[in-house]
């Protein structure tokens, strides 16, 4: 059996005739724009806003293709990542029948989209190594699930996914593999994004809020074949990143040496804050990140939470969390932000 598209693809998704827009319909550049009852005067802000913009984002996705080495045909963009979730739960899962599979402790946004479209979710804990349980999986997949989620490097642990472990399920599991690669800029491990070519039923999410600072922009990425890219385009609202977005998404692809510099920043900063951690009294353990957080397992992980947030300092708590009880998410910050940390967990640690 190899992987087919049709197979998992839902049927209304199949027949469904996509909205076709004033700026679908033209592409390039004219003079006289008179197709989308737009407002030809302007706007308060500059005449730039008063149009709508690119419904593909031709030109963010030619610019990144150079940065990604992704062919621009092979590039979806969503309002976030969150968008190009929802999307594929949309085309894929049938409600009320089809199931995905998720890997908890991981991003809760998957199972979040799996209820809001009335998807079953099979949870198969990550081992207490925070790697995957094959058989496990191997096990719970059946002819109604579409898709397996997982998140490399993960969120909320912090660490990369053994490569031979997502290799072995993209070579034997027949619906989809979305793996999550939000944090990949700041791991040792190299993105999956170039093999695209090898596994039809793979589609990478990436995001621009991370190690490119964009989180306000709301810009996720998804890497795929260009069979599952047309169907995402026939689902997804027709402007879904505004013109702003795109605008200012180019302007910082001007900057990939201040990125890579940024990175470089993070991942010093993470590992000099992961080794001061360690030697703290009260912290039992730093787990191993490839991403820009550590999952730290400390003595009365909510009263430390709370007492940081008495000091204007904020702090994710995953104490509650199969697998990282006990746990906060600390997101790495710049110097002077993580020594303030070190010195109030020194002096809740010293009560």
């Amino acid at each position: 059996m190899s992987f087919d598209l049709n197979l998992i693809l839902r049927e209304n998704i199949k027949k469904l005739v996509p909205y076709s827009s004033a700026r679908d319909e033209f592409s390039g550049e004219a003079s006289v724009y008179l197709d989308a009852n737009e407002n030809s005067y302007g706007s308060p802000l500059t005449r730039w806003y008063n149009r709508y913009p690119d419904p593909l984002q031709r030109k963010v996705k030619t610019k990144l293709s150079q940065i990604k080495a992704v062919p621009a045909e092979n590039i979806f963009l969503g309002n976030g990542s969150d968008e190009c979730i929802d999307i594929l739960f949309r085309a894929f899962c049938e409600p009320g029948k089809d199931n995905v599979i998720i890997c908890p402790p991981t991003y809760g946004m998957y199972e979040v989209s799996a209820s809001i479209n009335d998807v079953q979710v099979k949870k198969i804990p990550l081992t207490p190594a925070f790697q995957l349980n094959l058989p496990a999986i191997e096990e719970a997949v059946d002819d109604h699930t579409k898709m397996i989620f997982l998140c490399s490097p993960n969120n909320p642990t912090g660490n990369a996914l053994n490569r031979e472990d997502i290799e072995i399920i993209l070579n034997n599991y027949f619906g989809l593999v979305v793996l999550d690669e939000a944090y990949i800029n700041f791991s040792r491990f190299r993105s999956f994004s170039q093999e695209l070519n090898e596994y039809p039923n793979l589609v990478i999410l990436q995001t621009l809020s991370k190690a490119w600072g964009l989180a306000a922009l709301r810009v996720g990425m998804a890497f795929t074949s260009t069979a599952i890219i047309e169907v995402m385009n026939r689902i997804k609202p027709p402007y879904n990143i505004s013109q702003a977005s795109q605008e200012l998404v180019l302007k910082s692809f001007e900057e990939v040496e201040q990125v890579n510099h940024m990175i470089q920043e993070i991942v010093s900063q993470r590992d000099e804050l992961k080794k001061i951690l360690e030697n703290i009294d009260g912290i039992q353990t730093v787990y191993p990140s490839d991403a820009n957080f550590l999952l730290v397992k400390v003595h009365n992980a909510r009263s430390l939470y709370e007492y940081l947030l008495t000091k204007g300092i904020v702090v994710r708590d995953r104490s509650n969390v199969s697998l990282c009880e006990g746990c906060l998410r600390i997101t790495v910050g710049t110097a002077p932000e993580n020594k303030t940390l070190v010195t109030e967990i020194k002096s809740f640690m010293a009560q």
